[in-house]
């Protein structure tokens, strides 16, 4: 018998903003950017909120990034994220997916979240929302630093090839299946299954999706889950430094962690 499965994007689809750059503020605390970089990832996360990012805004953003997060120690981000994990995307989590992703599990369906954020971000937010599996963005580490090579870039048509890879694995019936997102990057991710819906979608998704007639869903009430969800363990923990967010702007709350290193 096949089973069903409902993959959820991250980013304005689970949770309520940028899933990297909402910890730009502990990054500043530990004095790994400056408050100019605070105030430009502030603004980016504006402008991600309003427009999102468009294909090749998100392939720029990907090589910027993994330029800058090359030689960085990837045990001191994970240190520095896994102790703010819980506070920051505690609040973030839209109570609406919080609902649907429980009314799928009820029907017994799997639920996966597929993010082009780093995998080590996503999978520690997907235990906390209850998902069964996640999927997300794989940087190349060698002796325990990221070498700015990507080894899987979780977006776009590679989303739809990670939904068929999962598909194959855990024998989904793909044409049964849902996926939700904003963006419409993630066109190849709601075209490969059954049952698309697009979430708080920007202008160019509300557009396709009006075409074919999916469902819009607007989320709009962030809810805290401390008190229902358990705090993720030491294991499950997070390389927000270098996730690959489909944020325009992201590379700019970066400029203070360059300027730190040049300076070193």
């Amino acid at each position: 018998m096949s089973r069903i499965a409902a993959f959820f994007d991250l980013d304005k689809t689970v949770i309520a903003k940028s899933s990297t750059l909402a910890f730009s503020r502990p990054f500043f605390q530990e004095g790994l950017i400056n408050r100019r970089a605070v105030l430009k990832s502030a603004y980016a996360q504006f402008v991600f909120m309003l427009a999102g990012a468009d294909a090749d805004q998100m392939d720029r953003m990907r090589a910027h990034i993994t330029a800058l997060a090359a030689g960085w120690d990837v045990e001191q981000i994970r240190s520095i994220v896994n102790e703010t994990l819980h506070d920051i995307v505690d609040p973030l989590v839209y109570k609406e997916a919080t609902q649907l992703i429980a009314d799928h599990k009820a029907e017994g369906h799997d639920v996966v979240i597929v993010s082009a954020s780093g995998e080590e971000l996503v999978a520690p937010i997907a235990h906390m929302i209850g998902a069964d599996y996640s999927v997300g963005t794989k940087m190349v580490v060698l002796e325990g630093r990221y070498t700015g090579d990507v080894d899987f870039y979780c977006a776009a048509d590679n989303k739809a090839v990670a939904i068929k890879q999962l598909a194959a694995e855990h024998g989904y019936d793909l044409s049964k299946s849902y996926a939700y997102s904003d963006s419409v990057t993630d066109l190849p991710m709601l075209d490969v299954v059954g049952h698309p819906t697009v979430v708080n979608p920007d202008r160019g998704l509300r557009r396709t999706a009006a075409q074919k007639g999916w469902p819009v869903l607007q989320f709009s009430d962030p809810v805290s889950l401390r008190s229902r969800i358990p705090t993720p363990s030491g294991k499950a923990v997070a390389v927000t430094a270098i996730s690959l967010g489909a944020v325009a702007a992201a590379g700019a709350a970066w400029y203070g962690l360059r300027r730190k290193r040049n300076r070193d």
